[in-house]
């Protein structure tokens, strides 16, 4: 069955006016109530980089795990973040921002490819001393708007790369929306049948009018992951001037509804979040 992980930290990172850490705190309950497998609540970066953030660890005190099944997921860019993040038991995963981009890796985390592939080793170890699993997305997976090189052969050498690393986990992301449907699915189609020991997701964010095709080549390659906001907003602000808005997860509720790969979210539990989506974010 299909598996959705709610980004409200996605959705959040990118608003320039700080929400109210009570806000964020009802925001996130209101999601954990859904039913979604996981939930990308904060991130454990630096405060000067990404302000919107500064309070996770406040917001990861307050929120109500009593009745969900949801687990939570946590950003970190560097060894720092992931030492301040494993010291929650409440977190699963901490979530990497690996790319095959130079450029991207330059802005976002100011590190280069084989920098960051490193300290993905390092974090691997990490992660497994604390009982935490890693997740790597591998930003600008179908497509570079830097002029960087950019090919399939050069991201299944990445994913490949990862695998030996010992990554099990891998989310591919197009964190600008310039990913061809044809490209997601050509790239999925050859890997999750290569590395089956890997759960691999996908993280789109893209236009109204393009998101259907890119999820049906992912779903028709074997993805079972896929990220989503409720909003549809989002972006990294390290990735350029203009934020291209995350995939509404209704979109993504609606679609898998079809094709009867989605159980246990609470249709009641949904339209509450996105209500309080409404006010907090919109």
């Amino acid at each position: 069955m299909i598996k959705i992980t709610e980004c409200p930290r996605d959705a959040m990172q990118g608003i320039e006016m700080f929400i109210p850490t009570e806000d964020k705190v009802r925001y996130i309950n209101a999601i954990l109530q859904v039913g979604f497998d996981t939930v990308d609540f904060g991130s454990f970066v630096s405060p000067k980089a990404i302000p919107q953030m500064r309070d996770t660890a406040e917001v990861l005190t307050q929120l109500d795990l009593t009745n969900t099944d949801s687990k939570l997921l946590a950003i970190i860019g560097n060894q720092r973040g992931a030492a301040d993040a494993v010291q929650f038991d409440e977190i699963t995963y901490l979530g990497f921002p690996f790319s095959i981009s130079p450029t991207f890796l330059q802005r976002n985390i100011n590190s280069t490819v084989e920098k960051s592939f490193d300290l993905v080793k390092a974090l691997l170890e990490t992660c497994n001393q604390h009982n935490k699993q890693l997740v790597t997305y591998v930003s600008m997976a179908f497509g570079n708007p830097y002029g960087d090189e950019w090919n399939i052969e050069l991201l299944l050498h990445w994913i490949d790369q990862l695998h030996l690393a010992g990554v099990r986990h891998i989310t591919l992301a197009d964190t600008v929306g310039i990913g061809e449907a044809t490209h997601i699915g050509t790239a999925l189609a050859i890997a999750i049948p290569a590395y089956q020991e890997i759960s691999f997701g996908l993280h789109l964010h893209t236009k109204s009018t393009d998101w259907r095709e890119k999820i049906d080549a992912a779903y028709q390659s074997g993805c079972l992951h896929y990220d989503g906001v409720l909003s549809g907003l989002g972006g990294c602000p390290m990735a350029g001037p203009d934020l291209v808005g995350n995939i509404h997860t209704r979109h993504l509720l609606n679609y898998f509804k079809e094709k009867r790969e989605l159980e246990g979210i609470n249709k009641n539990s949904f339209r509450q979040a996105e209500q309080v989506a409404a006010e907090i974010i919109s």
